[in-house]
């Protein structure tokens, strides 16, 4: 008896049943991943939605190309069962999610990229195929034509002497309706949509060194758009964060709650948000704010000098960011097959 009831306890039986009450995809991780990043993986999901049910509210970074590599699929998915409650974007997930949407019959896969050569590379451009891995986004179809679109808004803002955050513009011109006769995804697979629907808050670090971010600053150097300042970023972004996160941690707090932060991949996507917990301690005195409640980041970066991005979560202890005993989860791999799957056990499939 004492031995079946020890074996009751093993790791892969007490993950069996978890994802007895879940769909086929999670019972195949309860299975099949019992070590090394794999159990990381499931470790991870786990605390995720520990989390949740716990009372806490998540917020989620995204970096890389995690858009073109429509992580929508399940991203959405996720923001429509208020699993996701914030973002943090790079510009280009921002927009590249909308250059999907509209464009998606235009993309080019290329295989055999890892073979292209210099010349091969110059055709490409030469067709203004823009491309990320395997995958070549059309600058007319996706680029300028989202282009069109958003500077309007960007012209009539400025001419109104408005001022509007990157994601807000998205959202304007979602909700106008104006690219819906151009979908060409289920608008089911668009995680912008889904997001533009909750009004979800997003914040997008560094939008400037985006495509749209760049088209932007060719009209204020030609003098199209008067003010550069139409467009609100960065310190504008840290300031709204650090308010978002302390009204929302003493919500939460009250409720026994506290705010994750799920990282994919790193840079500043990931450097950005977190940075919001010391800066409200140690340069604002909020010491009533409590620190992140979970963290887990996907990276394939190593660990080492000068890579911040491979840095382990220990590391962030001594920068305030999180505490001792916070659950703190890494699953070193590739994120465009980690997330997916974390989000599947997350959503119960």
């Amino acid at each position: 008896m004492k031995a079946k009831a020890k074996l009751q306890k093993r790791p892969e039986d007490l993950n069996a049943k978890l994802a007895a009450k879940k769909g086929p995809i999670s019972q195949f991780i309860a299975h099949n991943y019992r070590h090394f990043n794999a159990a990381a993986l499931l470790d991870s999901a786990k605390g995720y939605e520990d989390h949740l049910k716990a009372g806490g509210k998540m917020l989620v970074t995204l970096a890389g190309a995690m858009s073109t590599a429509e992580l929508g699929l399940t991203l959405a998915e996720m923001i429509r069962a208020d699993k996701v409650h914030a973002i943090v974007c790079t510009g280009a997930n921002l927009e590249e999610d909308i250059f999907n949407l509209v464009a998606h019959d235009y993309y080019e896969r290329v295989p055999g990229y890892r073979d292209l050569t210099a010349a091969d590379e110059q055709s490409l451009l030469d067709r203004h195929m823009n491309r990320v891995t395997d995958t070549c986004i059309p600058e007319g179809e996706a680029m300028r034509r989202i282009e069109a679109a958003v500077a309007e808004e960007w012209l009539a803002a400025d001419q109104a002497g408005q001022r509007f955050f990157p994601h807000e513009f998205m959202y304007k011109i979602l909700r106008s309706g104006k690219l819906k006769k151009m979908y060409q995804i289920d608008p089911a697979n668009s995680w912008m949509l889904a997001a533009c629907e909750k009004n979800l808050p997003i914040i997008v670090p560094g939008w400037e060194d985006a495509t749209l971010g760049n088209m932007f600053a060719g009209r204020v150097i030609t003098g199209e758009i008067k003010n550069v300042h139409t467009v609100r970023t960065g310190i504008e972004y840290m300031t709204w964060l650090a308010e978002w996160y302390t009204k929302s941690a003493k919500l939460l707090k009250n409720g026994e709650g506290s705010i994750g932060f799920f990282q994919i991949g790193g840079g500043i996507a990931g450097d950005f948000p977190i940075c919001v917990v010391p800066m409200l301690h140690q340069d604002l005195g909020r010491t009533s704010v409590p620190l992140w409640g979970y963290f887990s980041q996907i990276s394939d970066s190593t660990t080492s000098y000068g890579s911040y991005s491979g840095a382990v979560p220990n590391e962030k202890i001594t920068w305030g960011k999180l505490g001792q005993k916070t659950p703190k989860f890494i699953v070193e791999s590739d994120a465009t097959i980690v997330a997916p799957l974390i989000f599947s056990w997350v959503l119960g499939k």
